[in-house]
């Protein structure tokens, strides 16, 4: 069976990019990512301008997010016309609006597509996994700058991982809208921006100096703009691409130095190899790139033409070929364990608690109906279930919620698998999932559902590790003939002791938390020790 085409959707502050790609085979390459093949059906872009609203960043303008649907309206279409499977991500616009929701509330109904909003880092990733399709520097430790309308992503890496990552509050329009409003460069804004921009990236340099790198890679439009400027300034003519020209540190300066002397948007915009549609803006990105080189001791740079939609295209790749691809799975696992060996005091605890939610999901497949992304969550969820009591044990589900869904350490997840997890985590003990719970509430109908039986199994999962002392090594699920009401059929779980343990106290703490695992399977449930 033919795999169907994938169109991958960047919902930047500045612009929408689309790619539309078939899939070829994967290459025996030696581990590189750049083992996937794709051949390129269509490429899209939409000057959106989404973060132009008023404020820093806090809320969306409704003339944007007019804009907004309109123009997923428009890249829906033309995915479909491919039988395309879209991927759309949002980023610094939608991850810091107040009102966010409303936005991906329309562009579910009106365009029909479903939007992961990712967090800073998240972005970093899947911008260094569209790079690697692009230069050929897997082996070489790199450092990545991108340079968005809303923030700029820096990424330490090598072989695929990431070492060091961070988003900066840096972006193309929000410094223009802090420092460049006017059709004139006021005196002295040029200089408060540079010394604005050297203090946001001074957390970073210190994280690229620890690391040290190997070759700087650029990404953007900022940066392949600079990069237009300097081939027409140097060379005259132009380029069908910019992939992986090589800028050096000069040449980014002389061209800031001609973007500052065209002191308004229309001389920039007759700059030789300017983008028109990004003269008004291009000052406040070029002022980033220019302290980034400066600041991290940059002589050359190595512009890719891929970036934040090529990464979503690989992920997604990896998603619906059950996260084989670049050890996706593992990456994920392995930000969950960093995150609870930080915060968890009893993390043994935890993974047991994990195995055995994970056998009882496994156990009732058939009747909950989920699938191996459900069961990813779960196992999670439970080993994150109990980070909160970092914070205090009073409520401490609560806090797990408040940590998971906070965290910048879960790797290689897009921000509503966060929130499932978070949910699932929160609902481990107390309250069940209620509508009155407004993060519950805000779910699609459908991952209440989810959230409602993971939290149901994860509740007796934990259950049977009551004692802390891992009493309970295995389980069995059979149906039973019990004592219920009729019409409703019985299950019973069998748990086998470890070593002849007593496990009194599992079996009364799974009887007392069974309730919602038997509303969301449908059945009554017996605990009982293995004959």
């Amino acid at each position: 069976m033919t795999e169907r085409p994938i169109a991958a959707i960047d919902i930047g502050t500045n612009s929408f990019h689309m790619v539309v790609a078939r899939v070829g085979a994967v290459a025996d390459d030696g581990g590189s990512p750049r083992g996937p093949a794709f051949e390129v059906i269509a490429r899209e872009k939409e000057i959106v301008r989404l973060g132009s609203g008023s404020g820093d960043m806090k809320r969306l303008d409704a003339e944007a997010i007019d804009r907004g649907v309109a123009a997923l309206i428009r890249l829906g279409r033309l995915a479909s016309v491919n039988d395309a499977e879209i991927f759309a991500v949002a980023t610094s616009a939608v991850r810091e609006a107040e009102n966010a929701d409303e936005f991906i509330d329309r562009v579910r109904v009106e365009a029909g597509i479903e939007i992961d909003v990712v967090s800073g880092v998240e972005e970093a990733r899947l911008i260094h996994l569209g790079v690697l399709q692009a230069v050929p520097v897997f082996d070489r430790r790199l450092l990545l700058i991108d340079i968005g309308g809303g923030s700029t992503e820096i990424l330490v890496g090598e072989r695929g991982e990431t070492i060091a990552a961070g988003s900066l509050k840096l972006g193309a329009i929000r410094l223009t809208r802090r420092f460049f409003r006017g059709e004139r460069l006021h005196p002295g804004s040029v200089e408060a921006c540079r010394r604005h921009i050297r203090s946001a990236l001074a957390p970073m340099v210190r994280e690229a100096d620890r690391a040290g790198f190997e070759v700087a890679i650029a990404s953007s439009g900022t940066a392949e703009t600079i990069a237009s400027l300097s081939h027409a300034r140097n060379s005259g003519g132009s380029l069908r691409t910019f992939n992986n020209f090589v800028l050096t540190r000069s040449d980014v300066e002389r061209s800031v130095a001609d973007l500052v002397a065209a002191s308004t948007n229309d001389e920039r915009r007759k700059l030789p190899g300017m983008d028109p549609s990004r003269a008004d803006i291009i000052l406040g990105g070029a002022l980033v790139l220019e302290q980034a080189v400066i600041e991290l001791g940059i002589d050359e740079l190595i512009i890719s033409d891929s970036a934040l939609r090529e990464g979503v295209l690989l992920d997604a790749l990896s998603r619906r070929r059950g996260a084989t691809l670049h050890h996706l799975h593992d990456l994920r696992r392995r930000s969950v364990l960093h995150l609870a060996e930080a915060m968890d005091e009893d993390s043994r605890h935890s993974a047991r608690t994990a195995a055995l939610a994970l056998e009882l999901f496994d156990a009732t497949a058939e009747l909950h109906g989920l699938g191996d992304d459900s069961r990813e969550l779960l196992e999670a969820a439970a080993l994150l279930a109990n980070v909160g009591l970092f914070i205090s044990h009073s409520e401490h589900h609560k806090h797990s919620y408040y940590v998971i869904r906070n965290s910048d350490h879960l790797t290689g997840f897009t921000d509503h698998e966060i929130e499932l997890i978070a949910q699932i985590a929160r609902y481990h003990r107390k309250s069940a999932p209620k509508l009155k719970h407004p993060e519950f509430a805000r779910l699609r109908v459908e991952d209440q559902l989810r959230v409602r039986a993971l939290a149901g199994v994860l509740r007796v999962g934990i259950a049977l590790d009551r004692s802390h002392a891992g009493h309970v090594s295995a389980l069995v699920v059979r149906e039973a003939a019990l004592d219920a009401p009729d019409g409703v059929a019985g299950l019973e779980i069998l748990v086998i002791p470890s070593n002849g343990a007593d496990v009194w106290l599992e079996i009364q703490a799974a009887d007392e938390r069974k309730s919602l695992m038997e509303e969301v399977l449908g059945h009554r449930i017996g605990v009982v020790v293995h004959p």
